[in-house]
């Protein structure tokens, strides 16, 4: 107490000085529009600039919860794409099961979005590994789609994990077609820029040129993808002198470097389609 009452008489004509100061400040703005005018535009500013730099900082923390809030609704969006749906017969039909049917036809696909924990894209053979497995519906050869285009297939799952073969991959190999004119051809990855693909055996009478689309078509041996999915765009067109082909140089559409979420395709209808085909005789 007696060290207080030491600092107030040492400090005392600088106390008064800030209590007058302030009393004058305070009746100033109480009794004056015009600065009342003033203090409040300054102390807008003040905790303006205060409430942006503290949004800032939660938004950045909050960013985690976004992402994921945002490609949970882009899996709904692609839910809803007509590629995710086969055309309804338009012939008589005795029995509809009503759940696997809505207004753009019967679903094909289903799609469960996956967060990237784990990527590579240096190596002649790359791998990513997402953070759904099993228990979430997971199930070996399902595609995976990135925000921008096709990104690879699972190879391997287990409970909560799965391992997909990138496109970045020697073994990769993926049934694509050129928008305009429909070719089809084998998509494939050389083992050296990661930001391009090559698609072979496009004929030699296909009217293609740089810039033009590639997405995956509706011919594919696992049936992963769904048609028209986006793969790239044509950078170069290499002529293939021992055959009737092209090579066609395609810059990727996905950004396989700055990967987060993906989408894991499920084709519901796969089961019944290899099936079917399975029975078909073999000569």
């Amino acid at each position: 107490m007696r060290n207080i009452f030491l600092f107030i008489r040492r400090f005392f004509h600088l106390l008064l000085f800030f209590a007058l100061e302030g009393a004058a400040i305070y009746t100033l703005y109480s009794y004056n529009k015009t600065h009342q005018a003033f203090f409040g535009n300054i102390a807008n500013e003040v905790t303006g600039s205060i409430s942006k730099k503290y949004n800032d900082v939660e938004y950045y923390f909050q960013l985690k919860k976004t992402n994921e809030q945002l490609a949970a609704e882009n899996a709904n969006l692609r839910r809803m794409l007509p590629s995710a749906f086969e055309s309804a017969d338009t012939g008589k039909i005795f029995y509809v099961d009503s759940l696997a049917k809505d207004t753009l036809g019967i679903r094909k696909f289903e799609f469960i979005v996956a967060k990237v924990v784990n990527n590579s894209v240096t190596q002649e053979n790359n791998y990513i590994t997402l953070h759904r497995g099993l228990k979430q519906g997971v199930k070996v050869n399902m595609g995976v789609i990135g925000p921008d285009g096709i990104v690879g297939k699972v190879i391997d799952a287990s409970d909560n994990y799965s391992r997909v073969m990138s496109l970045l991959n020697r073994k990769s190999k993926v049934s694509a077609m050129t928008k305009k004119g429909l070719y089809i051809g084998e998509l494939d990855w050389d083992g050296k820029d990661p930001n391009y693909l090559t698609l072979h055996g496009i004929p030699k009478s296909a009217k293609v040129q740089k810039g033009d689309t590639v997405l995956t078509s509706n011919i594919s041996q696992k049936l992963s993808f769904p048609a028209g999915i986006m793969v790239g765009r044509i950078a170069d067109i290499i002529l293939d002198q021992s055959s009737n082909f092209y090579n066609l140089k395609v810059k990727s559409a996905t950004n396989f470097f700055t990967l987060q979420y993906v989408y894991l395709t499920d084709n519901l209808q796969q089961a019944e389609q290899q099936e079917l085909e399975s029975k078909t005789p073999k000569d």
